[in-house]
């Protein structure tokens, strides 16, 4: 509507017949008054005449010749655009009632996103918990603008590391299981893999200590040399070592089951390394005599990707066992034989940026057809006042042990608030985890995927502020004032709104930010960016607290804005519930 009015301006006074692409029309900023900005400098030279001028003769014009226009102030080359109320009500009218708002057709594309990817040699930390909270949003944001979502995880359930656990607990494990031990099998199996560390480099140190040079100490050690021969062993197929292998793998499987579900997160397929090096390794195979990759005299296999300003990448040990972009090869073959996606997204932490512009250049060099949709959301880690995460060192933050953490954090804040004195222990148990996950969740998402992030539980969990805990409580809030309006027999569901009130400025803010959610969750689905919908969120919940604290709405006396404001609370309470649905945050109706 107003993009067209533009247009007309634009051919009216400039006799420009431009496309509604060709001109800058977006929010207006918070220190300016009005709702739309036109950026004029890229007009000027078309228009011949200085970006003010012309910003100053579209105002005017689309005042005159419009019945959309209230007011308009020209800064520089922005021209500020007030829209009339009757504009901004009868918005709210088709949105209000619209049962599909914010929500869009289904586009015919596919998506596979992959994410959470744990190693089986240790339980999930906190930074699996931003992997996990970043690629369940991302499902639930794609999802929502149309796309065909399929969520996959992919267990790193081979290798040295798992090898380095199983060594561990050949020399010191006694029998001992998680029955045995009362400990969580991925707990358990994680004790193990510390103690090879700490074994490890005692050795290392002693063999320093002889004579021998770090950097032949640290291959020498005895205890690498065995966790190397089981991994040979294990490729191999010897049975000993694939029966360790799988009842260790077991444990962990059900420690990490454990801990998704109480972060209510799914996938669709979960894949193994286990069943995928195979196929990876077939492809380097072809790749080698189709002459894409090249042999060493010692038996390993490599690929020169100098030409694509990287190096060269080992594909194959002397030993013929795989490395880790020889499983990624194999698994999104596999991926793209099961569903024949458009596009496959992969969760994972900076520090592989470097492996996955690899895997992208390798699938480019087989001319797979599939190697136009690989997405890499990279994003930073998660550290702690203390200091970077160690696993083998066992000083990672337990996710398990943060999850309870958070949930204790809860129950004090709301014993401090005294406001649950209703509620029955089950009711205040439930709502001590709402809130507890919430705030975890929400200060993992609200920042930049990309920005490494320092995690703050006590400030996460804040009533007050950027919090999840804010916009949890700023819903309750509107359902108080909804179930309060019921019980005194208001009624503004059905009643019509009336188009000749006067909006008060905070009241159509509201409206603006209500109307910008199918625009907010696209973006986020274009930059596959949670962190948007993230403070999206949380400028809803400001803006209705502001509202709230500044005009009466139970008692308010004008029967037309009491409607209006009864149904801004309405449609305010049930977008924040959607969009924190999207995030994996639940909505408590009280708190």
């Amino acid at each position: 509507m107003l993009q067209e009015a533009i247009q007309q301006a634009l051919k009216a006074l400039f006799k420009l017949d431009l496309s509604q692409e060709a001109f800058l029309l977006q929010p207006t900023r918070k220190e300016f008054e009005g709702t739309h900005t036109l950026v004029t400098f890229t007009l000027a030279k078309a228009c011949q005449q200085s970006p003010e001028a012309v910003a100053t003769q579209l105002g005017t014009w689309l005042q005159k010749n419009t019945t959309l226009i209230e007011s308009f102030h020209t800064v520089k080359g922005f021209l500020n655009l007030q829209l009339k109320d009757a504009i901004w009500l009868q918005q709210f009218h088709d949105i209000y009632h619209d049962p599909h708002f914010g929500c869009c057709k289904p586009n015919g594309q596919k998506i596979v996103v992959e994410y959470s990817s744990p190693n089986t040699n240790k339980p999930l930390h906190l930074g699996h918990l931003r992997n996990n909270f970043l690629g369940h949003a991302i499902s639930n944001i794609l999802q929502a603008v149309g796309y065909d979502v399929y969520k996959v995880n992919l267990v790193n359930d081979r290798g040295i590391h798992i090898c380095k656990s199983m060594v561990a607990y050949q020399h010191w494990g006694n029998g001992e299981t998680p029955q045995s031990s009362d400990l969580k099998g991925d707990h358990l199996v994680g004790k193990y893999y510390v103690l090879f560390d700490k074994a490890y480099k005692e050795q290392v140190t002693a063999l320093i200590a002889g004579g021998t040079s770090s950097e032949e100490a640290a291959q020498q050690a005895p205890l690498l040399q065995e966790a190397q021969g089981l991994l040979v062993r294990w490729e191999a197929g010897d049975k000993s070592v694939r029966d360790l292998w799988h009842t260790m793998n077991a444990w962990v499987y059900a420690g990490f089951e454990v801990t998704y579900q109480q972060l209510g997160i799914t996938f669709d397929k979960t894949y193994y390394e286990s069943d995928t090096y195979h196929l990876g390794k077939q492809i380097v195979q072809e790749g080698l005599a189709e002459g894409v990759f090249y042999a060493k005299q010692d038996g390993s296999i490599w690929v020169d990707l100098t030409p694509e300003g990287l190096d060269n990448k080992l594909l194959l040990r002397t030993n013929g066992t795989s490395v880790y972009i020889t499983q990624d090869l194999g698994t999104v073959a596999l991926r793209h034989t099961d569903f024949q996606a458009d596009k496959m997204v992969y969760v994972v932490g900076n520090e592989q940026d470097y492996h996955f512009k690899v895997l992208a250049s390798i699938i480019h060099r087989l001319g797979l057809p599939y190697a136009a949709g690989i997405h890499h959301l990279s994003y930073g880690m998660v550290d702690l006042p203390s200091g970077k995460m160690k696993s083998r060192e066992g000083t990672v933050v337990d996710a398990d042990e943060l999850i309870a953490e958070m949930i204790q954090t809860a129950e004090a804040h709301t014993h401090m608030l005294g406001k649950i004195e209703d509620f029955s222990a089950a009711e205040a148990q439930q709502l001590y985890r709402t809130l507890g996950l919430g705030a975890l969740k929400y200060f993992l998402l609200r920042v930049d995927a990309q920005k490494r992030l320092l995690f703050d539980p006590q400030a996460s969990i804040d009533f007050k502020g950027d919090t999840g805990t804010f916009i949890q409580y700023t819903y309750a809030r509107i359902q108080s004032v909804l179930h309060k309006a019921q019980a005194q027999g208001l009624s503004y569901r059905d009643v019509p709104l009336s188009h000749d009130i006067a909006l008060h400025p905070l009241a159509r803010d509201l409206i603006v930010l209500l109307t910008a959610c199918p625009e907010k969750l696209q973006e986020a689905a274009n930059t596959y960016a949670p962190s948007v919908i993230a403070q999206y969120a949380l400028d809803l919940a400001k803006g209705y607290n502001k509202l709230y604290a500044t005009l009466p709405i139970l008692t308010e006396a004008n029967h037309a804005q009491q409607v209006l404001r009864l149904q801004l609370s309405d449609l305010l309470a049930r977008t924040l519930q959607r969009i924190l649905h999207l995030l994996g945050i639940d909505t408590p109706h009280r708190m």
